[in-house]
């Protein structure tokens, strides 16, 4: 042991950064506990693209995985990574169910943002890209996500229905999906404030439990085999993708995926004094790991992966190294074993033939999306130049029930109110051509 240890300390320079193998391990086991939602969450989300549930949860479990041993043996930071939420919910509701795109087709365009973001990451690019940003769009981007995925939750809980006169209102909050949604939301939102470390995980256990004997949950087992990737593995359609059609539905998985990660790194960076004069050392090692998880989980089946805010969690127990990253990837794998309780937890109950809710999840749904609204106080809204075009973010998304569309309307007003106020030296060129790729696309030129 006293070997290992030594090795351990010299490899992820655990004395330099004032942490030891016991407060790594622990920090690693957090950070688990806070995301491992995900492995729940995640099928339950494609599945309703026509993915298999199984397979969707063992490429889950395997890229976050991938993308955790990166992250800890190359960039050596206590950053995990997992399938982004967001992202997961534009593949199913936007590219597959709204607009009638073949999953196949959709991973297609995953590892194509994929191949792109390596090539971003080696070139040097992306740090570039990310800088030429304005940064309240970048809180726009994030919040409007956070109330898309909100809305979503809302809707998967039974708490939202739709109404043909107003298109929403309130659902039946007497029926047992939204008496159990909102148990959730009580039950995580009461244990996060009390600083529970892995609140949102314990919530849904108590919320499986209290399930079964009202049916709303069904016990399969606890162990089994790790299911089979067959149904999901090699399957994504990269020449169906390429069509231009789908290269913007690509480049949004590019957009999203640069800010969220660009985001995520900073602020962990900064609550874990990582930051040298503003900046991220190893930055460029920081940035792979997404990149390469996302096409590799293209290829085994799941959605694009991201740097992980909930990291935060392991960060403010202590982890300050990659040491804690590789305990949450041999945690994921872990996983792969407990697949029958993923099947429990995320399964759904069907209400009628066309709707089938989530009370266990659909909280967590909520949660997450109170998290990431929080970037809203990063945004001026003094200035309304700046305050408008992250406003038509924030609203855009949810209303038009499309990540992609809410962004287009920002970044199309963002240089039109600029130029019309007499500020058009404050905009980056870059910020200029994606407007004109966004006009383009809705107006076809």
């Amino acid at each position: 042991m006293p070997i290992l240890t030594h090795f351990l300390d010299r490899y992820f320079h655990l004395s330099e950064n004032q942490t030891d193998v016991g407060t790594e391990l622990r920090a690693g086991v957090v950070t688990f506990l806070t995301a491992s939602y995900i492995i729940f969450v995640q099928p339950a989300v494609l599945s309703q693209a026509g993915m298999d549930f199984g397979a969707v949860m063992t490429a889950t479990c395997i890229a976050s995985a991938l993308g955790c041993l990166l992250m800890g043996l190359w960039a050596n930071y206590p950053v995990a990574l997992a399938p982004g939420m967001g992202l997961n919910f534009y593949f199913t509701f936007t590219v597959v169910i709204g607009l009638e795109i073949p999953w196949q087709v959709a991973l297609g365009a995953i590892f194509i943002s994929g191949v792109v973001l390596i090539l971003l990451t080696v070139s040097g690019l992306r740090e570039g890209l990310i800088n030429i940003i304005p940064g309240n769009l970048k809180s726009g981007i994030a919040a409007g996500i956070g109330l898309f995925i909100t809305f979503i939750g809302l809707v998967q809980g039974g708490l939202v229905t739709d109404n043909p006169g107003t298109l929403v209102q309130l659902g039946d909050l007497k029926s047992l999906p939204a008496m159990f949604t909102l148990l959730g939301l009580f039950l995580i939102g009461t244990l996060m404030q009390r600083k529970v470390q892995g609140a949102i995980l314990i919530g849904m256990a108590v919320l499986t439990l209290l399930a079964l004997p009202f049916d709303l949950a069904e016990f399969q087992g606890v162990v089994s085999p790790p299911p089979s990737l067959m149904p999901t593995l090699g399957q994504l359609d990269i020449r169906g993708a390429l069509e231009l059609g789908l290269l913007t539905i690509a480049a949004v998985f590019v957009f999203v995926d640069l800010f969220d990660t660009a985001g995520t790194l900073v602020g962990i960076g900064q609550q874990g004094g990582f930051l040298r004069d503003g900046k991220l050392p190893r930055a460029t090692r920081a940035l792979m790991p997404d990149a390469v998880a996302t096409t590799t989980g293209a290829v085994l089946g799941t959605s694009t992966v991201t740097c992980y805010i909930e990291s935060a969690a392991g960060v403010a127990e202590g982890g300050r190294t990659g040491l804690a990253s590789v305990v949450t990837a041999a945690l994921f794998l872990l996983a792969l074993l407990f697949s029958p309780i993923a099947q429990m937890v995320g399964g759904g109950v069907k209400v009628d033939d066309a709707t089938t809710l989530y009370p266990i999840t659909a909280p967590v749904l909520v949660i997450v999306g109170c998290l990431m609204v929080s970037s809203l106080t990063r945004i001026d809204w003094k200035q309304w130049d700046e305050a408008l075009p992250a406003f038509l973010i924030l609203v855009g998304m949810p209303l038009t029930y499309s990540i992609a569309d809410g962004m287009a309307l920002g970044f199309i007003a963002y240089p039109i109110i600029k130029i019309l106020s007499g500020k058009f030296r404050e905009i980056h060129w870059g910020v200029v051509l994606i407007a004109l790729l966004f006009i383009g696309r809705y107006w076809g030129l």
